[in-house]
């Protein structure tokens, strides 16, 4: 090359760098690094949030169609030590709902158009279902788990009522906790919770609270736009979200939060309140420790006990039915508390490794009928009748790595708000006579309701020395089924009897008395106590 034309060249190159350079966009191409997705959806507003590379500007268009119409400016923050933005904005006000169209941008990049729609007023009592899932951090054995449960499994589900909308079948999703392995680990937000369930956090809208491994990270607070009406001094730890006739209660049990009293004091004080609130049917609350787990033992926390003590209690109180979803054991369980209508169910495991049978320290506990090691999610299907509602709890299974299952119903109960009890049933034998001591069999009649579509769920026994049963000597509670380790335990059980050992002393009068329950968790009175005596040795 001529040495002047190279010089030239020189000189071009550097004047056309130097104003480049001063450009006020950047270089490469600016992109959306996590889509659109939905928080905090209210009748009458909704929290949009998205990520991108750079770029401060946060607007959404959105409208009642897909032309949209309106523009909502919000604001952006700095996530990392780098120049990624995440933004949000709040678009208000909406019609109770309806369904609304929405894309975002920043600068010169659009999204494409989504959907959602607003949730209703208690008052249309309007049916509606929404998932539960948790413990979706990655398992390095099966890295894709949580995309294909996002997509092949609930987005599946879902899709087999062809030709309607995603936003018209599902409310909302609730996490019970770890969604990443680390939450201090920026990358593993956007790589291993946002982007995998894109398709269905653009639509619906998800509430998770913190398990162990988001370590309290201010990620999690960063990416989450939760209810802001808990303790003012710990916001977004602990908060409730009503939609329709549910409230939705968010807790914290990690260590450092299940410790602080204000958490219960406030958890009190919003039960309280819901005693006299006619329009909240149900009430579930979530959290990510359990109180009890069959698979695991060592993740057990007293926090969640106290949490199902004032559940239990309110719902004794108010007839209003609850449950308490958990995980951090990567199986499915499903229990009820003895005396309530309170369900114990643990949403696990949508992408964690399984905690499989004998892996771990467990035990059979008598609340618990279902326990699967398997990966999956739960349905609950709200109907909002007037005079009597009732939800449906299923668990939808992917199976695990020894036995594959595609979107199978492996468990489901139907609970309802009314109590329709069964009849009470009557002691048969022994009645007023007198046995030998040792062994024996209680015998009551066969299970009856008025209600067509009861069946015996479970039989509650008791013997007494005393006829107010103040002196039990026998307190046995069997439910209908008990899956353990793969094996029904009450399989070909007859709840009208009930076998005792080895517990009766010679020359004794004794008490006793039984009631059942019905599937739906309806008990019935006791019925009558009967006595019967040993003889003498």
């Amino acid at each position: 090359m001529i040495p002047q034309f190279r010089s030239i060249k020189l000189i071009i190159f550097m004047i056309a760098s130097h104003c480049l350079s001063n450009l006020a966009i950047p270089l490469h191409s600016q992109e959306i690094q996590i889509k659109p997705y939905l928080q905090d959806v209210e009748p009458r507003s909704a929290v949009i949030m998205w990520q991108t590379d750079s770029g401060d500007e946060s607007i959404v268009e959105w409208g009642i169609t897909s032309g949209l119409g309106e523009i909502t400016s919000g604001s952006s923050v700095a996530v990392n030590f780098d120049s990624v933005r995440l933004h949000t904005v709040k678009i208000e006000p909406l019609d109770r709902f309806t369904t609304y169209f929405y894309r975002t941008r920043t600068g010169k990049i659009e999204s494409d158009i989504f959907s959602f729609r607003t949730p209703p007023f208690a008052s249309e009592h309007r049916s509606f279902r929404f998932a539960a899932m948790s413990d979706m951090q990655i398992d390095n054995d099966a890295p894709g788990k949580f995309r294909e449960i996002a997509n092949d499994g609930l987005l599946g589900y879902l899709n087999e009522n062809n030709g309607v909308p995603l936003p018209d079948q599902l409310a909302l999703v609730i996490v019970p906790g770890d969604l990443v392995v680390d939450g201090t680990n920026f990358d593993q937000w956007k790589n291993h919770f946002f982007n995998p369930a894109e398709v269905l956090f653009s639509q619906i809208p998800v509430y998770p609270v913190p398990g162990n491994h988001e370590r309290n990270s201010v990620y999690f607070f960063q990416y989450f736009h939760l209810p802001e009406n808990g303790t003012p001094a710990y916001a977004e730890h602990w908060w409730y979200k009503d939609y329709g006739n549910i409230r939705i209660i968010g807790m914290d049990s990690n260590d450092g939060y299940r410790d602080l009293s204000s958490q219960l004091s406030w958890l009190d004080q919003v039960l309280e309140e819901l005693e006299v609130n006619d329009s909240i049917d149900f009430v579930f609350a979530q959290m990510h420790h359990p109180f009890k787990s069959e698979l695991w033992i060592p993740g057990e926390v007293e926090f969640t006990g106290e949490v199902v003590k004032r559940l239990e209690t309110f719902t004794e109180k108010t007839g209003k039915p609850s449950i308490h979803f958990f995980g951090h054991t990567h199986g499915y369980s499903r229990g009820q508390s003895k005396d309530h209508k309170h369900l114990w169910v643990n949403v696990a495991t949508a992408g964690g490794a399984i905690d499989n049978w004998g892996e771990f320290e467990g035990k059979d506990y008598d609340e618990f009928t279902v326990t699967q090691d398997e990966y999956g999610f739960v349905i609950v299907e709200v109907d909002a009748d007037k005079e009597n509602p009732r939800f449906t709890l299923k668990r939808i299974s992917r199976g695990n790595q020894y036995h594959s299952r595609d979107n199978e119903l492996t468990d489901s109960i139907v609970v309802w708000k009314n109590r329709m009890a069964p009849q009470a049933p009557v002691p048969l034998s022994p009645a007023g006579n007198e046995i030998p001591p040792g062994d024996l069999l209680l015998k009551a009649s066969p299970f009856q309701s008025a209600n067509p579509t009861a069946s015996h769920g479970a039989s509650h026994w008791q013997i007494s020395t005393d006829a107010d049963f103040g002196k039990l000597i026998v307190d046995s509670w069997k439910q209908f089924e008990n899956w353990y380790y793969d094996i029904d335990q009450q399989a070909d059980d007859d709840l009208t009897d009930e076998k005792i050992y080895r517990l009766l002393q010679p020359d004794t009068t004794y008490y006793w008395r039984v009631r059942y329950r019905d599937r739906n968790l309806n008990w019935s009175e006791w019925s009558t106590g009967q006595t019967f005596k040993t003889r003498r040795e």
